[in-house]
């Protein structure tokens, strides 16, 4: 099969297109015929130096899957050939989703939207799932409470807006002067210009900030949040902030969750959630889908068509 594989670590020339032995899946584990793969950022930063992702003998990059399940191993009762599925499998161990097959188990997995393309659905695990695990499982997000999104058409903040209206919440979200139409499109009640002004000057009074920046964004986030409130922060452990008294602050590392992708598959069917592409690109062309994924202006999820 095809798949693409890092030489070695390095810029995005080292994403090579190479043919490759077709897993077979084991115990509990399904094999995916895979129709698209979703680019994130921890795909380029781990491509760079490995990070602290457990590689296999080849590195093989990629977790965001969308296709259709093409075998199952001895013990899978909740999938059968034919089944269309989407995922995030074993982060933060390697997947190897830009491929043409995957193996994954098969709780890492669930039913695919039936209202969305493969690309689509491709463009929502990792990302969706760090939004719903950070805001509906560490912060509780409620009806009524104040929810501030950092980087809020990127791609997992513009799914962390309708996360957040979603629950019920008073959404902020901070974007570029060209995105805000797109934010509040999405459900945003106002949207802060954090390049002419200082969110921490006109922004008060918060229950949740979801930080996808880090460094001085946390920093200046902890300003903004009233007492009891909870600051999530994704970039790593590094990057949470000393908290002040009354104030919560912690770092969410995303994880395999098959209820979290049914409740995510459930807001898209009920129509409270949708995916923004910005970018669909060939999987020979990975590394041009890095290029334009580490240029920092994406809007929503790039996406690569395997078949």
């Amino acid at each position: 099969m095809r798949a693409v594989v890092v030489e070695q670590w390095g810029g995005p020339e080292n994403l090579v297109e190479r043919e490759v032995e077709r897993p077979e899946p084991g115990l509990g584990e399904v094999l995916v015929r895979v129709h698209a793969a979703g680019v994130n950022p921890v795909d380029w930063k781990t491509r760079v130096s490995g990070g602290l992702i457990e590689w296999g003998a080849v590195p093989a990059v990629g977790w965001d899957v969308s296709g259709t399940v093409e075998a199952v191993g001895p013990g899978v009762g909740i999938l059968r050939p034919g089944d269309e599925v989407f995922g995030m499998p074993l982060f933060p161990r390697q997947a190897g989703a830009y491929a043409e097959y995957v193996v994954a188990p098969a709780r890492h997995l669930a039913p695919k939207p039936a209202s969305l393309t493969h690309v689509e659905a491709a463009a929502l695990p990792l990302a969706a799932l760090t939004a719903w695990q950070a805001l509906v499982d560490a912060a509780d997000v409620r009806p009524g409470e104040r929810v501030l999104v950092h980087a809020a058409a990127g791609g997992v903040g513009h799914l962390a807006v309708q996360i957040a209206k979603a629950r019920g919440a008073y959404v902020i979200g901070t974007a570029s002067a060209g995105k805000h139409y797109l934010v509040r499109e999405l459900g945003a009640d106002e949207v802060v210009d954090y390049r002419e002004t200082p969110f921490e000057d006109v922004v008060s009074e918060v229950d949740v900030v979801l930080d996808g920046i880090g460094g001085e964004t946390a920093e200046r986030s902890l300003k903004v949040l009233r007492d009891g409130g909870r600051l999530i922060t994704l970039p790593g452990p590094d990057d949470v902030p000393a908290a002040r008294d009354g104030v919560h602050a912690s770092w969410v590392l995303v994880e395999p969750d098959h209820l979290g992708l049914r409740e995510i598959a459930s807001l898209v069917e009920r129509g409270l959630l949708r995916p923004v592409v910005e970018a669909v690109v060939p999987l020979a062309e990975a590394a041009k889908a890095h290029t334009l994924g580490e240029q920092g202006r994406t809007t929503g999820k790039i996406v690569l068509a395997v078949v």
